[in-house]
This record gives structure tokens, sequence and C-alpha cells, in this order.
């Protein structure tokens, strides 16, 4: 089966990566992000040279933020961005859709280019400019916008990148030429021009490849949580005596007494918003510590080619092997069902759990699982959106044809909130949605943790209830058949 972009453009996958792209799946976006501190650290004069290019396009906007209403058509000409799903990376796991940079966006950059960062492009404590400044900033800024505003800024790059691998590459009935909006900025004219490029068609639109050397997977390297994490330490770096003591002073009376780790979140990012210099500092810190971020960020990179090139195409193939598994049919309760009773039984039966373990240690994060799932839904005209949001917060994927529609939530056993999750969130999203029907999937990886799930059914009164699925994906003493 299909799964990479080698696979569906029939080139070898060392060619791609010789090439030094990363292998997308062109199946579900994966958790990758462009990281663009790894431009800045970079030793290649290409990838300094796109970052000082999105510094001058910042500059360009903080200029028209100091002391200027813009024009709200302006503002989104020169602020809003979609989301460039053609590069299938991201957050969204399902097909490639995303929500892109919208209105919140913009408006949060335009009001602190003009207040909070009008330095910008001109820093004394730091060794250059970060656009990362925004996260630290705004909350909701992490790091998939971070990663889609830097996707867009060097978006001809990636153009230009792709094109010069498909000419040599891909077949010519394979590709076409786009005519891309917003593939250059014109400082003349102020404004984002269209661009034509010969790229990979597939589904469409075209398909982009991203170098490997400036994605990472969890976090890009200048982020809030290190932030908050290491506020304390921050003012230690500052050499004015009588501002650091003034900084811990104000941070100390934003916390309540016995303070907990969200009151520490909160006076820290007051006292950021009340001492906006602290931000340089912490960006000094990280910037000494670029090498951290290259191989930290490389070695991420090569566990998410194990895990989503050889370990989840395994799974497919896997499911393929069971006669009409990729033809079921039913409402979406019954479909979503059989593909989750499928899923358990390749994982329990099949040699199926192997595909969650890398050096023997089981994945960790849901996000991954959701991955797996998603696959067993390839080529279906069920319509199926993860992460949908109906006015009671995400749930972790909708299943709907029309009307009829069923909620799927999929949780690992170790999860802190299982217990919660299933008393109250499925059953509040099932209302918000209008979802007839929810199915719990609880993956386990150990003695340990089946037991925790079980007390925890039993004590809601949930044990044996048909729409929960526990799956056995234990690496050692595998039984020969689960009784889950």
């Amino acid at each position: 089966m299909n799964v990479t972009f080698s696979d569906f453009f029939h080139v070898p996958s060392k060619t791609v990566e010789q090439y030094g792209a990363f292998n997308i799946s062109l199946l579900a976006d994966l958790p990758l992000f462009v990281d663009p501190f790894l431009l800045f650290n970079s030793k290649k004069e290409e990838y300094k040279q796109l970052h000082d290019e999105m510094i001058r396009y910042l500059r360009f906007l903080r200029e028209k933020s100091e002391g200027q209403n813009l024009d709200a058509g302006l503002i989104r000409a020169w602020y809003r961005f979609p989301e460039i799903g053609q590069n299938w990376l991201g957050f969204s796991i399902t097909g490639n859709r995303g929500h892109g940079l919208g209105q919140e966006f913009a408006d949060g950059l335009h009001v602190n280019l003009g207040k909070l960062f009008t330095s910008f492009g001109d820093e004394k404590i730091t060794k250059g400019s970060h656009l990362e400044k925004l996260c630290l900033i705004r909350d909701g800024v992490g790091r998939d916008s971070i990663s889609d505003f830097t996707n867009n800024l060097i978006l001809g790059y990636l153009l230009k990148y792709t094109q010069t691998f498909a000419q040599k590459h891909i077949a010519a009935g394979m590709r076409r030429r786009f005519a891309v909006p917003k593939a250059l900025f014109n400082y003349d004219t102020e404004s984002w021009e269209v661009g034509m490029f010969d790229l990979p068609a597939f589904g469409g639109t075209f398909v982009l490849l991203t170098p490997k050397d400036i994605l990472t997977r969890d976090d890009t390297w200048i982020n809030k949580t290190d932030f908050v994490d290491q506020f304390q330490s921050i003012p230690d770096a500052i050499p004015n005596d009588a501002l650091r003591a003034q900084i811990n002073n104000y941070f100390k009376k934003q916390l309540p007494r016995n303070p907990k780790r969200k009151d520490e979140h909160h006076a820290a990012v007051q006292t950021m918003l009340q001492y906006p210099e602290l931000v340089d500092y912490f960006i000094r810190y990280k910037e000494d510590r670029g090498d951290q971020a290259v191989s930290i960020s490389a070695a991420k990179v090569t566990l998410s080619e194990y895990l989503y090139l050889q370990q989840f195409k395994s799974l497919p193939d896997l499911l393929r092997k069971e006669t009409g598994f990729y033809n079921l049919s039913g409402t979406t309760y019954e479909e979503a069902m059989k593909r989750a009773l499928f899923f358990k039984d390749v994982i329990e039966n099949k040699g199926g759990h192997k595909i969650f373990y890398y050096r023997g240690v089981p994945v960790e994060r849901e996000e991954d699982v959701h991955i797996l799932y998603r696959m067993t839904w390839f080529a279906t005209d069920t319509d199926v959106s993860r992460e949908a949001n109906d006015g009671r917060g995400p749930v972790d994927f909708k299943i709907s044809k029309g009307r009829d529609k069923t909620l799927v939530e999929f949780k690992l056993a170790k999860n802190t909130q299982l217990k919660r999750n299933l008393q109250k969130q499925a059953e509040i999203y099932a209302k918000a949605s209008d979802a007839a029907s929810t199915i719990k999937v609880i993956v386990y990886f150990s003695a340990d943790e089946r037991a925790r799930v079980d007390a925890i059914l039993k004590e809601l009164k949930l044990d044996g209830k048909p729409n929960i699925v526990l799956v056995d994906a234990r690496n050692d003493n595998k039984p020969s058949g689960s009784k889950a």
C-alpha cells in the first residue's frame, strides 16, 4: 500500500533521503514542525539567509505597526496566512487540513510588534532576532503557529527545493505547473506575488518536500514551557543588580500563598509583560546552547522516521490482509467499532503490537496512537475529523455521515486524566456534537496499566460496556489470545 511520498511518486526512498528531505506520509499529517531557530543556528548560508529574510519581513510589519491603526484589508494581506497543508506536516493528523494563521494571530502579531516588540530587529542582548518571541508573549501561539508562520515566510524556498527534486526524479506525468499565491513578497509594491512552479501533483494540488535538518518533533527550541520552567533562573543573568531585584520582587508579588504551578506560570507571564527584556535574556540563554537544539532535533526526527515511516507503515499492510477491511460499511457506530476491533485483533493476535515499540520502549504519546488509528480509515468515504470541536472542547475523532455521528476517544492507559475522561468527556462531546454514540479505545502496555484500567472501569461501573475497547499492546509475555 502506498503510504509515503516515495511510494506515491515511484521514487526510491533512498533518493529522498540523499536529497535531505523528510519522506512524508500522504495518508496523514505527521507531528513534525519547522523550527526557525534551526535556520538561525545553521552553518548553511542558505538557511541563514532564509532567517534573515524572515526577520526582514517582520521588521517591515513592525514599521507598519508603530503608532498606526492599519486597514483591516492590509492586516489580512500582510498578517494572515493559510496553513501550508501541502507539506503534510503539523498537527491536524486528519488528512492534511489545518486552520492556518487566522485573525487572532494576525491581531496579536500586529499589536505586539507595535507595542512590546518595538526593538524587533535591533536587539542588543541577543545575537539576532527571533519570531518565536510571539509564542512567549501570547497565549495560544505554540509550535504549530510558529511553524505555520515560518513555512509561509520560507514558502518560496520550499517550492524551489521541491521543484528541483521533482524535475530530476519524478516523471513528467506526475507533475504539474501550479500558480502558488504568496510565493514572494515584493517590498517595492508592498504586496505578495504569485509564483509558477513545476511540482508533484497529488489530490488536486501539489506536494512540498521539507529538509529534515530544519524539523523538530515536540516543540521549537525557544518555547514558552521552557521559559516558565526556567523563569526563576533568568533574572540571575541580568547584570544590572537593581533591575534584577525589581524583577524578582515583582514576580514574588504576583504569587499567592502556597502557589501552584499554574500560579507560577501566571506570575511569570505577568512579570514578562512588565519587564519585556526578560524575553531577550531567555533567548540569549537558548542561543548560547544552540548546538543542543541541533542534536536534539536531529535525534527526534530520526525517531520519527523510524516510527512513522517504518513501524507505522506496516499497519495498513497488516489490515489489508483482513478480508474486506478497507471496504467496511454500516452506520458510523458499526463502522467505527468494526475498525476498532480489527485494530485490536491485529495488535493483540497478529504481531501488530510491535508497531508501538522503539528499541523495546513503547510509544508515550497519544497523538502517535491517533496516527495509527487514522490509518485504519484510509480510502473511506466516511468523514473522519480529528480533534473536532463543536463547542465543548476537542474530541479525538468524529466519524460522520450526514446526521449519523459517532465520537471515538483513543487513550493510553497511563493517561493521568483517564478516569475523568471516561466519566465525563465523551458524553459531554456527544451532546455538543449531536453524536448518537461514543466509543472509547484504551491501549495498555503492561499488567499494571491493565489493572489500573480495570479498577477505574469497575469504580465507574463501566466494566463490560461494549463501547469500551481495551487493546493489549504488551511486548513481553504476550498471551496467545487476549481476554480483554
